[in-house]
């Protein structure tokens, strides 16, 4: 087992709550993913991510955390974790666990004892508690807007505010606080102690702030796009040295622990979360956010690429996950073409009606698409459900939306939870395998075609291409990468210095393969022709077979 398996890792993302529930309560639990492990096996890939388990209120999906050191009851025990950590590990699959430490929960004992607590007591000053403004204190001491709409600033009830980058019940921690730092240290060796690989960080580049009054009104905050390392709320240059501390700590265990970044930032400063000296890897969000292109692909990917090597890292592809609209959809909507991601919101708005969703394009571009990042050097992280082709749930109805984004932003954004239903196991039953109760969030009828037991019965199926393609590529990975040349404007031709070729079709029309051996495509190819929207991947120098 090497120390840098991570470099090149197929991860495979779970929301607890939306995976598999043990149980008759509706929502997915540690017992659930433990009787998947079959199926985690099976798809062959190399580890999974889960989405927080914490104690929770679920105010935003469970990264508002009660406890970083347990599992929230609802989802099981800390002997269940570990039965699960257990289960993974013997099928040769890593535990990569969410650390949430930008903030944490209102309910969270160090909140509670801030409430208690005086002005300026040290209970206090593990969050950011300011007084307002005004002869009273009664308005908020900054402008600045939450992420997720509304005030930055809640009121606690003796008048001072507390700041919250996100929803009320997610209180900013004060990272200048020696405790905090501390304690997080602690938290990272409970889990690693626990048989963790791993740690995904959410919210990376928010946790420390320049919060010298008076405060920077919004209007003059720089863009993040324009960030040079000294925007008051985000990616800062000091927020390194937490790193470097934590690095520390992952390299204390044999094997080393790794970390991913979610860091949302500039793509010139990505890399500066990676290295010797801090994180293992950061998420590249870029095809996240890429219209259906050729060109915008490649420029993409040649960025990230670059970014990467810069830093001795390995890049990260991704394509889905909790918080954005399934790549089957964005690519199956008018506009794909153009705004792919401003097109998926509006259709959340119509509650999935406008504009049209086209799902066999949109499904065929998105395996075309996973077999392009397939191909590419470095880690992908796939999400729950992709290698099933599921769609965003469009139509869920407003009194069932948990986002707080959706409620915070006044009902002008709909937010995420289309993309956290629970996912279909089976064909029937009033929760498609689920669970033995009703689901948390409720699943469409046409989930049944896409369920497990369907696709496993179909050797086209979309979870058939996904195994069929993680299997081979553990044979045929590797770090190296080229680009073809090419002349086709929406082809883009890559090689792999390991002998093998990977051409994807963007455009309308078929084109040409060059001489090879098909080792496999996205779709059926005839005639020596790659089809529109589809991905093959060839042994260049053979008439193609």
């Amino acid at each position: 087992m090497t120390s840098d398996w991570w470099a090149d890792a197929a991860v495979y993302q779970i929301y607890p709550r939306s995976f598999a529930d043990s149980g008759d309560d509706g929502l997915g639990d540690l017992r659930g993913v433990t009787s998947r492990v079959p199926y985690l096996s099976s798809l062959g890939i190399d580890a999974v991510w889960l989405s927080p388990f914490y104690p929770s209120a679920l105010a935003d999906g469970g990264y508002d955390v009660d406890d970083y050191r347990d599992v929230d009851p609802r989802l099981g025990t800390l002997d269940d974790f570990d039965e699960m950590v257990a289960a993974l590990h013997s099928a040769g699959i890593r535990v990569i666990v969410d650390l949430v430490p930008n903030h944490t929960s209102d309910r969270h004992a160090w909140f509670t004892e801030a409430l208690a607590a005086p002005k300026d007591s040290p209970a206090r000053d593990r969050y950011v508690f300011r007084d307002g403004t005004g002869p009273d204190g009664a308005g908020p001491p900054s402008d600045w807007q939450s992420i997720f709409g509304g005030s930055a600033w809640a009121q606690a009830p003796d008048g001072q505010w507390y700041l919250h980058m996100f929803a009320p019940e997610q209180p900013d921690l004060n990272w200048d606080n020696p405790e905090v730092r501390a304690d997080f240290l602690t938290t990272l060796r409970f889990w690693a102690d626990r048989g963790v690989d791993g740690f995904r960080i959410d919210v990376a580049h928010g946790l420390t702030k320049d919060l010298t009054e008076p405060f920077t009104p919004t209007a003059e905050l720089p863009d993040l796009a324009d960030a040079d390392g000294t925007h008051p709320l985000w990616d800062r240059d000091e927020v390194h040295d937490i790193y470097a501390e934590w690095r520390r700590v992952f390299d204390e265990y044999d094997p080393p622990r790794m970390a991913v970044a979610e860091a949302c930032v500039a793509p010139s400063r990505r890399h500066r979360y990676v290295g010797v000296d801090g994180l293992h890897q950061a998420f590249n969000f870029d095809l996240l956010e890429a219209a259906w292109d050729a060109e915008e692909f490649r420029a993409r990917i040649d960025r990230q690429v670059a970014d990467t090597e810069s830093a001795g890292a390995s890049a990260t592809w991704v394509l889905s996950n909790h918080d954005v609209v399934r790549h089957a959809t964005r690519y199956g909507l008018p506009g794909a073409e153009d705004n792919p991601r401003e097109t998926a919101a509006a259709w959340l708005l119509s509650d999935g009606t406008e504009p049209p969703l086209d799902r066999d394009l949109g499904l065929r571009r998105a395996r075309a698409a996973t077999l392009l990042t397939l191909a590419l050097p470095g880690s992908v992280y796939l999400y729950q459900g992709e290698e099933l082709g599921l769609h965003e749930v469009g139509d869920l109805p407003t009194e069932l939306i948990h986002d707080p984004e959706f409620r915070r932003s006044g009902g002008t954004r709909k937010g995420r939870d289309g993309c956290r239903v629970p996912i279909p196991w089976t064909s029937n039953g009033p929760s498609f395998g689920f669970s033995r109760g009703t689901p948390h969030l409720p699943q469409p009828e046409w989930f049944a075609d896409y369920s497990v037991a369907a696709e496993e019965a179909d050797p086209h199926s979309t979870l058939e291409i996904y195994r069929r393609a993680l299997a081979l590529r553990s044979k045929l990975r590797g770090r190296g990468f080229a680009w073809h040349d090419e002349t086709r404007p929406q082809v883009l031709h890559f090689v792999r210095p390991e002998g093998w070729d990977c051409i994807t079709n963007f455009g309308s029309q078929p084109v040409p393969l060059p001489e090879g051996t098909i080792l496999f495509a996205s779709a059926p190819i005839d005639a020596h022709l790659l089809p529109p929207n589809t991905t093959v991947w060839f042994l260049s120098g053979e008439t193609p077979t």
